[in-house]
């Protein structure tokens, strides 16, 4: 059985003051739960020592937002995998439909990035997800697949690599996927992944985020192919998030 990890992923909010929500988390959810699933925050950089000092003993995993696919250089305002490596990250997300659309992330340069992150010691959490226009194409499953063949990185295995499938039209609207269109594009997702590494299909883990919340995490971490969740905006709320996280079970 592949074990759960639901992640919140904070984007560009919260200040010190919102370190309390990492101590809350903590009382709200309890030891045997953090046993059982992977509880990760992805704070902005700017919180990213102190959380990780917040989440001192408690169980709860922190991770990074970003990073860049150089190990060093001269790259003004980028950080680097092995820095957040040093500041003792586990995790980081990479090619975030955000980042894709903001920044003009191509898959290549996800997988440079993604591929930084293993050789710096992290768990990589790799985004693909379709726009409405391509699902409304009927394009959903070629857009994600081809993402998904040119986003990972070579000799990438289950211990080393999350993927994270996000529609892009479920991000921040309010609309969520309905729970098979989840579980279809997960399922092809895995076999995707079977195609490129045949022995890493069924433990590879496949989040889903698109706008998860409290009042649909237990329906969407229930079906058989989704091993968790990226969660946005109610993973800025402690009771929220705890709440995704005892819906895991």
């Amino acid at each position: 059985m592949r074990r759960k990890l639901i992640a919140g992923n904070w984007k560009m909010n919260g200040v010190r003051a919102s370190l309390s929500e990492i101590a809350r988390l903590a009382e709200l959810t309890d030891r045997d739960q953090r046993r059982r699933h992977d509880v990760l925050i992805c704070p902005p950089l700017t919180l990213a020592w102190t959380s990780a000092l917040a989440a001192l003993g408690s169980g709860i995993l922190i991770g990074a937002q970003d990073c860049h696919a150089n190990a060093s250089g001269a790259h003004t305002g980028d950080v680097s995998a092995n820095m957040l490596s040093d500041l003792g990250l586990s995790h980081v997300i990479v090619g975030h439909s955000e980042r894709r659309a903001d920044h003009a992330e191509t898959s290549a340069v996800v997988k440079a990035k993604a591929t930084a992150a293993l050789g710096a010691g992290l768990v990589a959490i790799v985004c693909v997800g379709e726009t409405l226009a391509e699902r409304e194409a009927g394009k959903a499953e070629a857009v994600v697949g081809r993402q998904v063949r040119a986003s990972l990185p070579d000799g990438f295995d289950a211990r080393t690599t999350v993927i994270a499938y996000e529609p892009v039209w479920a991000i921040g609207t309010g609309k969520t996927a309905t729970p098979s269109d989840v579980q279809v594009m997960h399922s092809f997702i895995r076999s995707v992944v079977k195609r490129m590494a045949r022995t890493e299909a069924s433990a590879i883990r496949i989040l889903y985020g698109g706008s998860v919340k409290p009042g649909n995490a237990a329906e969407l971490l229930a079906l058989p192919d989704v091993d968790g969740a990226l969660v946005g905006g109610a993973s800025l709320v402690a009771s929220d998030f705890a709440s995704i996280v005892k819906a895991a079970g």
